[in-house]
């Protein structure tokens, strides 16, 4: 059974009562530090134990989030991991500063890693995702352009048609007519 101090901890990702107790998801198979920024589980899925090892020779996996074993990824995993987040999560608003708080670094160390390894900051990155999704949105749909950049995390409909003219050299619209001409003459 999970205590009122231990729930109300994990619950409010208490980076105090890191060290004290370690919890493990049990629809997960995941374990970690009551500071962890992942969705709180269910009560009725977790396990508390006093120690990291415990929670491991229980079966269960340290979490990559909040690394409740001590270990960091190397860079090049660390920045991958990043990199999936964003691909997974791009329609949502995503900062450098929730990226940060959600990996446990300062923002400058996650800036600095992730454009070392990747070439790129996070934040062009999660354009070209996004840029990416609305080039197959356009392509595949008749949604509206407006819809389609809502879709991919742009709302704002003029700063969706600029951002794809700068990257693509022509209008949303253009775009889907152009690919839709080329197309019908491929049926041809």
């Amino acid at each position: 059974m999970v205590s009122e101090d231990n729930w109300s901890a994990i619950v409010n990702c208490d980076a105090g009562q890191d060290g004290r107790f370690y919890y493990s998801v049990s629809t997960t198979g995941i374990f970690c530090r009551p500071s962890c920024k992942s969705r709180a589980p269910k009560r009725e899925h977790v396990r508390i134990f006093d120690t990291a090892a415990g929670a491991a020779a229980a079966g269960f996996r340290p979490c990559k989030r909040c690394k409740p074993d001590g270990l960091r990824l190397p860079d090049e995993e660390w920045a991958e991991a990043i990199a999936e987040s964003i691909r997974l999560r791009y329609p949502e608003r995503i900062t450098l500063q929730s990226l940060a708080e959600e990996q446990h670094v300062s923002p400058f160390h996650l800036q600095r890693t992730f454009k070392r390894i990747q070439g790129m900051t996070p934040a062009a990155h999660l354009l070209r995702v996004r840029l990416d999704a609305a080039r197959a949105l356009l392509r595949d749909t008749r949604l509206p352009v407006a819809d389609v950049g809502e879709r991919v995390g742009i709302p704002n409909a003029a700063h969706f048609a600029t951002v794809f003219q700068r990257a693509e050299g022509r209008s949303p619209s253009r775009y889907r007519q152009a690919r839709a001409e080329a197309q019908g003459q491929a049926e041809e």
